[in-house]
């Protein structure tokens, strides 16, 4: 009897955790993400993507970003921007490289909002990889490596998502540790 009863404790201690721990905003970048507000009023709270907030002021995508959406924003950190060859980030950020800026930062955007269980049953129906259309017109493939979602650019770089499921008002985040660059 008390073997029973504890093993019935244990199961509610463990669904009340599963429901909190489901209730819990997420954190990016030492601060919390909140459900009921937009990509760029969350992105410019995160200490992770002040090179990314920087990037989508200067190409002028704050607007869209503000928009209704929904979006699928695969965030590159700051630490995946510093990946790039020295004195990218400096060239992409003058106005004479906007429409290159702008051509990057949305290949990172699918429409719609996919949300890591979504992505994954994707890539399952196609046998492995997913082919996701970006909002620049390119496309990403996405493709599990162990538990990992990953993305495959144009180019052939990997990205693998680090934080999935970040939702906001008018879509989801994926934070991601490498930027993906298009043809």
């Amino acid at each position: 009897m008390k073997r029973k009863s504890a093993m019935l404790l244990l199961s509610i201690v463990a669904i009340a955790c599963t429901a909190f721990a489901a209730d819990k905003t997420p954190v990016v970048g030492g601060q919390p993400m909140y459900p009921t507000k937009d990509i760029i009023d969350n992105a410019v709270n995160s200490a992770d993507h002040t090179t990314l907030v920087a990037a989508v002021k200067a190409a002028g995508l704050v607007d869209t970003l503000k928009g209704p959406g929904p979006f699928t924003v695969f965030a590159p950190t700051n630490e995946a921007f510093a990946k790039l060859p020295a004195g990218t980030v400096e060239m992409l950020l003058k106005p004479e490289n906007k429409d290159m800026l702008t051509k990057i930062l949305t290949y990172h955007v699918v429409a719609g909002r996919l949300s890591s269980a979504e992505l994954k049953k994707e890539i399952h129906a196609g046998h492995g990889q997913a082919t996701l259309k970006t909002v620049s017109g390119g496309t990403l493939i996405a493709m599990m490596q162990g538990s990992n979602i990953v993305l495959k650019d144009e180019k052939g770089g990997m990205s693998t998502v680090t934080i999935p499921n970040v939702f906001q008002s008018n879509g989801v985040i994926h934070v991601v540790d490498t930027v993906v660059l298009p043809n």
